[in-house]
């Protein structure tokens, strides 16, 4: 078996977490990742902690969990953009590469002739992706963006937490995980595109837009119905009952999706009445009466425990799902069989570090795990010697002027 991308070469300018997710997808798919750090700091994710890698004796690395979570499957190389010879390195890197993926202001590489149109003249078949936080143009364009903002902007906020609380971000930065899957996708799609024609493109990609696309059916309530959706917590806008309920001992999901699956939940709460009442009988009709609806379906939730009332919706297919904690979750043999924790070696730490694994499986072209997330430089000495065929010398001056 082969991976998918293997023979792709990917020139990693990007920091913090939309790019190095999009970078972690084309490592595992079998891209070659080249990481472009800064000599000394290197990506600001490395100190966004603790929590830290420990090492042998239990200390604390300079490898932070959030840096770990985005960055396996590449080589790291250290060179400082800002001076010439590290801009002309980035030029030779970016003949020999497939892609280049960056995330700086629209415009901040221009300033070191490593803009898309600067580029393309030397490599006319690569694919130059630049992430930002507002795209390539209007009047935000020059700004500054982070994924609390475009949570902010793009109506997700305030489409979340509880209907009398404060607007609420969502618990990870989903705009930055939306847009690095988005990335990869504009990516795979160039890629195709090249194969037939020999040309590359850029693909421009923005946190904002990312984010207001991964509301969907909200921002399409407001568009059809000319007002937002209510924030409605842990419930569903259109669907009851769509949310949490307390049990005994905890809070469980509930997920009634059709009106069969409502019948069944009435039968297994003993209330097969409420199934025929025409309040309730059918989904729209239980929206408009949630009011009703909600408190006696918390009244008889609350009498048994979370596993009670999971044992008895599984077998009678009522979609439900206690609320997991993560030391929950890496308990579940679901988890186990779908090969979502793995671990690989890491030079800092004496045994292998725990990871999450890939979401995608591959028949054919199954993702590969070669290598935990680098250290900083850990792969400059061997990519410019590979790429470049620079000299142990070469490198050494480089070194000395503090390029590398």
């Amino acid at each position: 078996m082969t991976s998918s991308l293997k023979g792709i070469r990917v020139l990693d300018l990007t920091r913090v977490l939309a790019g190095p997710v999009c970078t972690q997808i084309l490592g595992d798919l079998g891209a070659d990742i080249i990481k472009i750090e800064r000599p000394g700091t290197g990506d600001d994710t490395r100190g966004w902690g603790p929590p830290f890698l420990k090492d042998k004796e239990g200390n604390d690395t300079s490898e932070s969990a959030y840096y770990l979570s985005a960055n396996r499957n590449k080589r790291s190389v250290t060179i400082d953009i800002s001076t010439k010879e590290g801009q002309d390195l980035i030029h030779q890197l970016a003949e020999k590469s497939d892609v280049l993926i960056e995330n700086f202001k629209v415009g901040g590489l221009d300033k070191y002739g490593l803009g898309y149109n600067q580029l393309k003249d030397k490599n006319p078949k690569l694919i130059y992706a630049a992430i930002s936080g507002f795209g390539q143009n209007g009047p935000l364009a020059k700004e500054p963006g982070y994924d609390f903002l475009a949570q902010a902007l793009s109506g997700l906020m305030a489409s979340t937490g509880e209907p009398d609380g404060q607007p609420m971000k969502v618990g990870v930065a989903l705009g930055d995980v939306m847009t690095g899957l988005y990335t990869t996708i504009g990516i795979l799609s160039a890629l195709h595109y090249r194969d037939q024609t020999g040309k590359g493109q850029m693909v421009d990609v923005s946190l904002l837009d990312t984010t207001l696309s991964g509301l969907t059916n909200l921002a399409q309530y407001y568009l059809t119905a000319g007002k937002p959706a209510p924030r409605m917590g842990n419930a569903h806008s259109t669907i009851v009952p769509y949310q949490t309920f307390e049990t005994l001992d905890g809070h469980i999901v509930i997920a009634v999706g059709n009106d069969g699956q409502f019948t069944h939940l009435c039968h297994a709460l003993k209330k097969d009445e409420w199934a025929r009442d025409d309040r309730f009988a059918r989904n729209s009709t239980r929206v408009t009466h949630r009011d009703t609806l909600i408190p006696l379906l918390s009244a008889e939730i609350k009498k048994k425990s979370t596993q009670e009332w999971m044992d008895m919706f599984q077998q009678i297919d009522v979609p439900a799902a206690p609320v997991n904690r993560m030391d929950d979750v890496f308990k579940m043999d679901q988890i186990a069989a779908r090969g979502m924790k793995i671990s690989l070696p890491h030079p800092l730490s004496s045994i292998p570090i725990d990871l999450v694994g890939s979401p995608l499986k591959l028949s054919d072209t199954p993702v590969t795990y070669n290598c935990g997330p680098p250290t900083l430089g850990q792969h400059t000495e061997e990519v410019l010697k590979d790429m470049l065929q620079l000299g142990s010398d070469d490198i050494n001056e480089l070194r000395k002027k503090g390029v590398v």
